[in-house]
């Protein structure tokens, strides 16, 4: 789904996550589901989207409103241990890019 990035009055960030899964669950989906509930919650958070393909390969992309947001949501206590556990059972591999969006248009 594409994310409703509400009009703002300068530019915002994406972070881009994207990733390769291992295979099986293991509370995977339960704990993506509370890191997204849990970013919704955190000032400066402004939307998410988010796709993966069969083979395990997937991008998610979290817009913000400042790199502080950033910064913050980084050194969440509970965002700290879902990324720990995703080193340690749930990604073969992953990269994470930080932009600055300046513009942007829809159809």
């Amino acid at each position: 789904m594409i994310a409703m990035v509400p009009e703002t009055n300068g530019s915002y960030y994406a972070v881009i996550f994207s990733s390769e899964r291992t295979e099986g669950d293991n509370g995977y989906s339960i704990m993506a589901d509370k890191m997204e509930q849990m970013a919704g919650w955190q000032p400066g958070f402004i939307g998410v989207e988010s796709v993966r393909d069969s083979s395990g390969a997937g991008i998610t992309i979290s817009y913000w409103e400042s790199l502080e947001a950033i910064r913050n949501w980084k050194q969440n206590p509970a965002h700290l241990a879902a990324q720990e556990k995703g080193k340690q059972e749930w990604y073969q591999n992953y990269k994470v890019k930080i932009c600055k969006v300046e513009r942007e248009y829809s159809f």
